[in-house]
């Protein structure tokens, strides 16, 4: 079964080096397109944390786990919205990766990006491995009706919450008429993923310049966002100067929007302005690009 499912999920994606394919060009002859992913996550105090900063006392899970919620809940009452203005500040707009219920947990933090142009993603509609989903299906129409609800519109892309898919989550976010994922991270440039609903594109994402990995799982010190992003854009600046490449940067409220780690974020963002020859998008302005260059298929 194993070698089935690796079979299955190897057939949806072609294998084409980076260096053989037709070339790409962005606009103004560009390098390189950076985009952010701010996820925003409903997390119930009732259950399992997610993540967890403090170690249960004698090693034994207590619930409700009041202070791991409460980590979190900072990053909505205040994270958030450090967010939003050094973005704003600077004429940024990000991708919103959102659970679905988040959309009425954290109303007001939704209207804001709403408001602010953002672009909405669906990320689950509880913060749940895919895996875990009992009605996967159910779970991504409600998610696409309460982003709907909120912002006119449903989410063009999606992102699993933990990057978790099952052999058939691709097609049902298809058939569900999402158009880019960012679980599959396997590459510098968007690719087309085959589904049993046509072509999806994969956006490129990032599990090393995420604050997830730098922060919670490595526990890196609060600077390290800006040297290691700052590394990442110059590498792929270089290389963008033969073949545009795409760089993200997925942040979360409790994790990057805390005040020790806030100015690095700024720093990072200010380096990368500093150069001509960048493109801030969000992820739907990716794949519009990438669309306008390579169709979809059939």
């Amino acid at each position: 079964m194993a070698e089935d499912i690796g079979a299955s999920i190897r057939r949806r994606v072609d294998y084409t080096p980076i260096h053989k394919r037709a070339p790409l060009k962005l606009p103004g002859e560009a390098r390189v397109a950076v985009w952010t992913i701010v996820n925003v996550e409903n997390w119930s105090p009732n259950g399992p944390m997610p993540r967890a900063v403090l170690p249960p006392p004698m090693g034994q899970p207590l619930l409700p786990d009041v202070p791991n919620w409460a980590w979190h809940e900072y990053g909505m009452r205040v994270g958030f919205w450090r967010f939003l203005e050094t973005l704003s500040s600077r004429g940024l707009r990000a991708s919103f990766a959102v659970n679905g219920t988040a959309c009425e947990v954290y109303r007001e933090a939704c209207e804001a990006a709403r408001d602010a142009g953002w672009d909405f993603m669906g990320h689950g509609f509880i913060q749940r491995p895919m895996h875990r989903v009992e009605d996967q299906k159910a779970a991504i129409a409600d998610t696409v009706a309460a982003i709907r609800e909120c912002t006119g519109r449903p989410p063009r892309g999606w992102e699993s919450p933990g990057l978790t898919e099952t052999d058939e989550t691709l097609d049902l976010l298809a058939e569900a008429g999402i158009e880019y994922v960012a679980d599959w991270v396997l590459d510098d440039q968007p690719v087309p993923l085959q589904t049993r609903a046509g072509e999806i594109v994969s956006v490129p994402y990032t599990v090393e310049i995420n604050d997830v990995v730098i922060s919670a799982v490595q526990q890196q010190p609060s600077d390290e966002i800006l040297r290691r992003g700052r590394d990442q854009f110059d590498r792929l600046y270089l290389e963008g100067a033969k073949t545009p490449r795409v760089m993200a940067i997925s942040i979360h409220p409790y994790l990057t929007g805390v005040p020790h780690r806030i100015k690095y974020l700024e720093q990072l963002y200010d380096y990368i302005l500093g150069h001509e020859g960048v493109v801030m998008w969000t992820g739907a302005e990716i794949l519009d690009w990438y669309r306008s260059q390579v169709p979809a298929k059939g």
